[in-house]
This record gives structure tokens, sequence and C-alpha cells, in this order.
């Protein structure tokens, strides 16, 4: 294993949460510049290994498994391109296109290339409307998980039981509901009791 391969392995991760290595280690609750280039050797020249700690912070911080971040390092599924199926707003609200868990079926659908993502289950999305603006702008692809844990904060896309897709920032999350915001103000915020929400899966990255 080579100082290389670790530091090549933070930046997909990065890449695939949608992230520069400076927002990652943001992100993570560490100093902005830990992952910079002119950090990874000594001044003498020296090729330098990132803490354990600080891998450990930006796993928890972007949900991924430490068998995610070795796929990184081993170069396997992580880092080389695949197919994942592209869904429109219209599409993911109809019946057909998703099973109970929220996972993509069927294949009657258009595909984009999209390297660094190991959950076999992702698709990309091409969002609808602006209540997201100007983060995400109608006409814009986010790359879904639905393997990937949401918390608070967390972008998401949410299908509800009565068919409705919509992009939103999580607010909170209860025994009973979930709160959501848009970004953009003209739009209300939404609560949505559990019983009515069908999915809901983060999103790990945007074309922006």
């Amino acid at each position: 294993m080579k100082h290389a391969d670790i530091w090549n392995a933070i930046d997909l991760l990065a890449k695939a949460s949608g992230l520069s290595a400076s927002g990652l280690a943001k992100k993570a609750g560490l100093d902005p510049t830990t992952f910079n280039k002119s950090k990874r050797t000594t001044r003498d020249g020296k090729q330098r290994w990132p803490s354990t700690e600080s891998i450990a912070k930006i796993l928890t911080a972007t949900n991924a498994s430490l068998d995610e971040f070795i796929s990184y390092v081993e170069g396997k599924e992580g880092s080389v391109p695949r197919h994942v199926p592209l869904i429109g707003f219209a599409q993911a609200g109809a019946a057909g296109y998703f099973d109970d868990a929220g996972y993509p079926t069927g294949g009657s659908w258009e595909e984009i290339n999209f390297p660094g993502m190991t959950d076999r289950h992702a698709y990309a999305l091409e969002i609808t409307g602006d209540s997201m603006d100007p983060v995400l702008r109608d006409g814009d692809v986010v790359i879904i998980s639905p393997d990937a844990g949401v918390r608070r904060g967390d972008r998401v896309v949410v299908k509800t039981t009565a068919g409705e897709v919509m992009a939103k920032t999580l607010k909170r999350k209860t025994a009973l509901s979930i709160e959501l915001s848009s970004i953009n103000p003209a739009h209300q915020d939404r609560t949505i009791p559990l019983d009515e929400v069908e999915w809901i899966s983060r999103i790990v990255w945007a074309a922006q």
C-alpha cells in the first residue's frame, strides 16, 4: 500500500460526497487544510500518511463504511466509472421505477457514467422545480445513494405514498414525522408523517 493510494482514496471519497478535499475536511470537523496537497509531504519532501483519526472522522461525516474506503484505496469499484440509471422526477413519482426499499428497478431509463460510487443501488435524478434554487437548479443532475445513512442537515430526495417526489434538506426526523426545508425562501417547509413517506434517500453528489 502506497501513500498515494490513501490520499487518492480520500479524494475519491470527497468526490463521491460532492465535496472538495478541503470541504470534506471541514465537514468532518477538521482543519480545512488537512488534506491539502501541501500537507501530503514534509518540508524535506518525505511523504506523509493521513492520521487514522482524520480517516475515521471523514468516514463518520460521510456515513461511508470502512469497506467502501478500502475499495477506493485498492482502486476497485470506487475508482472505476460505472453506469448509474438516470431518472426524471416524473418517472420517480410513477409506479414501477422503485421497489419498496427505494431501490431503482426495471431498465427503461437512460444511464450515465459516474466514478467513485460503490453503492450498487445508486442512481442519478434530474431535478425539477426551484425549491432548492440556487444550490440545486431545475435540470441539475444529482446522485442518490439509497444505502447511505440520512441525518439532519443532509440534502435528500423524498417520495411520498401519494407519488410526490421532492428534493429538500432534512431539518428534523422524529418517531412520527420528518421535517423538510427548502433553500429557496419562496417555498414553505414541509412536515410529512412517516406513514406517508414511501422512502427517503440522501443526495451524495450534485452537478454544480
